[in-house]
């Protein structure tokens, strides 16, 4: 079989309902049509993507990923030939942006003054991603990029969208005089006596997926410094040897610090471009996500730490495309 766009409704009608009772009427399908639907995307696959039990069904580790990517792709698609003219999509207004600690907000909202000369962005910088659903849903603000993790799809009522920029995977900074400085990944078990920079509760599942995968890895950090601060100082005092952390794949880094990939990629972030309805049409989305993604291309292809991970994970040449996620599956 080859997937369809049918299959991926189904998978992510199954994360949303939690049950195959639930997905199967909210699709419109019978019951056993979705569970044999299910048999043969797992069969194809070549690995289970829900966990059954008494309570219904939730997505594995795998599975995860592979929602996150389905949404991605059904994003896309739906979003298939609704161009507006550059001159007259959310012409003579204020956009009323909120953004997490995202690298590519600099390139999209340059591209967007570029692309819509007479929309006027006004940024607010927000760390939690749970508080930008706020301020959407209060009407607060028009738009903002946000962060979640594969499992753990950002929710939201009725009155707010969104739609997936990128799956990427989560690298670590390391000490240039680290004893791993040479090695082509590091796995987190070999960290397991390193002084880690965690940073602070964001709202959508952060710390919690890396302490998970860290106890998955078989150890607790043995110690964690909570960190708040802009990049450079993190990078700044890893350089110094006073720890390492978890960072963006697409991180630039400085002298004295190393960036690798971690064995087994136990952790993802998708960053998410989410709007109220209302306040954002659909023209002026669709421009927000193509200046998102042209700013995360941007990023990504002068990231050489990245470029070398998609090309020895996906055996690809070029820097790996906004929304490539695990497996050689593309989203977003």
């Amino acid at each position: 079989m080859e997937l369809e766009l049918r299959h991926l409704r189904v998978l992510c009608a199954l994360a949303d309902a939690g049950s195959v009772g639930r997905a199967a009427s909210v699709l419109g399908y019978s019951q056993p049509a979705v569970s044999t639907q299910l048999q043969r995307i797992e069969r194809h696959l070549g690995e289970p993507l829900f966990e059954r039990g008494s309570a219904g069904v939730r997505p594995t580790p795998y599975g995860a990923e592979v929602v996150a990517q389905a949404r991605d792709v059904l994003a896309r698609a739906n979003a298939i030939g609704r161009r507006a003219p550059a001159d007259t999509a959310g012409a003579g207004r204020t956009l009323r942006l909120a953004a997490t600690n995202s690298p590519m907000l600099s390139g999209t909202v340059s591209r967007l003054r570029t692309r819509l000369p007479a929309v006027s962005p006004a940024v607010s910088s927000v760390y939690a991603s749970s508080r930008i659903v706020e301020l959407l849903e209060e009407g607060a603000v028009d738009a903002g990029i946000a962060a979640d993790y594969p499992g753990m799809e950002l929710r939201h009522s009725a009155a707010v969208a969104h739609r997936g920029i990128v799956t990427e995977p989560d690298f670590v900074a390391l000490p240039a005089r680290h004893r791993l400085k040479d090695a082509d990944q590091v796995s987190l078990a070999d960290l397991a006596e390193d002084a880690w920079f965690v940073t602070p509760d964001d709202g959508a599942g952060w710390p919690g997926v890396f302490y998970t995968a860290c106890a998955a890895a078989g150890f607790t950090p043995r110690t964690a410094h909570e960190f708040l601060g802009d990049q450079a100082q993190l990078l700044s005092m890893i350089a110094e040897g006073l720890g390492v952390s978890v960072v963006q794949a697409t991180v630039r880094p400085i002298p004295h610090v190393v960036i690798k990939p971690l064995a087994g990629t136990p952790l993802w972030c998708r960053y998410v471009l989410a709007w109220r309805r209302t306040a954002v049409d659909e023209h002026l989305a669709e421009a927000l996500h193509q200046c998102a993604t042209a700013a995360y291309r941007e990023l990504a292809a002068q990231a050489p730490h990245l470029r070398t991970w998609a090309a020895r994970t996906w055996n690809v040449t070029g820097p790996p495309e906004p929304g490539r996620g695990p497996h050689g599956a593309t989203a977003g």
